[in-house]
C-alpha cells in the first residue's frame, strides 16, 4: 500500500483516479514530457491521464510494483502540481515531473528525499537507480544533491528522441550515512 508522505512544504498523496483531470490539464507540456520515456504517447491524447491512472498506475500500485504519489503544497492541498513514483525495476527505480510553474523552488528535491527514505527505510531496498537524459540538468542536480554517483552512460528513447542518458545510483547505507550527517 502507498501511504501519504509529508515534507516541510508538501503532501505526497497516493495517486487516485480523481487526479486524472488535473494531470490532464498540466502534463501535456513539452517542458514536462521531453525527457520522459518514449512509452508516453505524444501528442498526449485527450484521455491520456485517465488511461494512465486507470490502466497503468493504479494496477501497478495494486500489484505492489509501483508507488505513485501526487504532489501538493500543504497550503493548497486540492491542487496537484506534479507526480513522483518508485518502481521495482532493475535499473529505473524513480521518476517524477513537476508543473513548470512550480519548478526551481526545491519542491522536487523535498519530494525525492521523502520517497527515497521510503524506498530504503520502509520498503528495505538496498539500491536506488535512476536514469536520466544528459540534457535534463534539473533532474541531475537532484541526484547530485542526494549524493548519488554517476555509474554509466547509454542511449535511451525519450519522447524527444534517442538521447544519451546517465545512470545514477546510491545504496541504502550511503543514503542513511548522508542523512545522518546532514541531521
Amino acid at each position: 500500500m502507498t501511504p501519504t508522505l509529508e515534507t516541510a512544504r508538501l503532501l505526497l498523496r497516493p495517486i487516485a483516479l480523481d487526479d486524472a483531470e488535473q494531470i490532464q490539464a498540466i502534463f501535456p507540456q513539452w517542458e514536462i514530457v521531453r525527457f520522459l520515456s518514449l512509452v508516453i504517447p505524444w501528442p498526449y491524447p485527450a484521455d491520456g491521464a485517465l488511461t494512465y491512472c486507470r490502466d497503468v498506475a493504479l494496477p501497478a500500485m495494486a500489484r505492489g510494483d509501483e508507488w505513485i504519489w501526487s504532489l501538493r503544497q500543504k497550503d493548497e492541498p486540492a491542487r496537484l502540481i506534479g507526480l513522483i513514483s518508485l518502481m521495482k525495476r532493475d535499473d529505473d527505480n524513480r521518476g517524477f515531473w513537476l508543473d513548470p510553474a512550480w519548478q526551481r523552488r526545491g519542491l522536487m528535491t523535498e519530494a525525492a528525499d521523502a520517497v527515497t527514505d521510503f524506498w530504503f527505510n520502509t520498503l528495505g531496498y538496498p539500491l536506488l537507480r535512476v536514469p536520466k537524459a544528459i540534457g535534463n540538468i534539473a533532474s541531475r542536480r537532484i541526484s547530485e544533491k542526494q549524493g548519488m554517483r554517476l555509474v554509466g552512460t547509454e542511449e535511451r528513447h525519450y519522447v524527444s528522441g534517442r538521447l544519451l542518458a546517465q545512470r545514477w545510483e546510491i545504496t541504502a547505507d550511503e543514503w542513511r550515512a548522508r542523512r545522518r550527517a546532514s541531521a
